[in-house]
């Protein structure tokens, strides 16, 4: 068996799209997924699985998570080994203890590519944010006091692509690396 990790898009924030963690690995043991695990309420799940094939997995996520809580919401599935890969390849400016920044890992579902990400998001500030791209995944992190000054904060949430993104914090994903 296999490690994955779904990120669920846009669930329990503000009250919206609520799903109940306990209810949601209960979903994921009746898939026949084993040993699940979540970590926030913001649709974090590690499990286990011999599907070996992410948009498989990701499509069986989403109709459980249509039939069970009657939402229609993204799900990106990867697998522990690649995003322990992704990690092991983030620039040194990303993710270290500077509380004034805000570090971020945007994932981009198949089949976005870069080119499109960036057509849709436009320049990064580079007085205000940084970015770097690896394996589907792009590293972005900003100043915390200064994000309304990036061109991509508002830009995530509100363009053409944002239901084909999710985005989690450097300390959010290395906890799941680590589950």
């Amino acid at each position: 068996m296999k490690r994955y990790i779904a990120l669920l898009r846009g669930i329990n924030v503000s009250g919206k799209n609520k799903i109940s963690m306990s209810e949601l690995k209960d979903g994921f043991t009746e898939l026949g997924f084993a040993e699940p695990a979540t970590y926030l309420n913001s649709g974090n799940v590690i499990f286990s699985s011999d599907i070996d094939n992410s948009e498989t997995l990701s499509n069986k996520i989403r109709l459980l998570i249509k039939d069970r809580f009657e939402l229609d919401i993204p799900v990106f599935v990867i697998s522990k080994d690649l995003l322990e890969d992704i990690v092991n390849h983030a620039p040194a400016w990303w993710g270290d203890d500077d509380k004034e920044i805000y570090d971020n890992l945007i994932f981009l579902m198949s089949p976005l590519s870069y080119e499109e990400f960036y057509d849709e998001m436009g320049d990064p500030k580079e007085a205000y944010e940084k970015t770097y791209h690896y394996n589907n995944a792009v590293f972005w992190s900003f100043s915390r006091k200064d994000y309304r000054k990036t061109n991509w904060w508002s830009r995530t949430a509100n363009s053409n692509i944002s239901g084909r993104i999710t985005i989690r914090t450097a300390n959010t994903v290395r906890k799941i690396v680590g589950m």
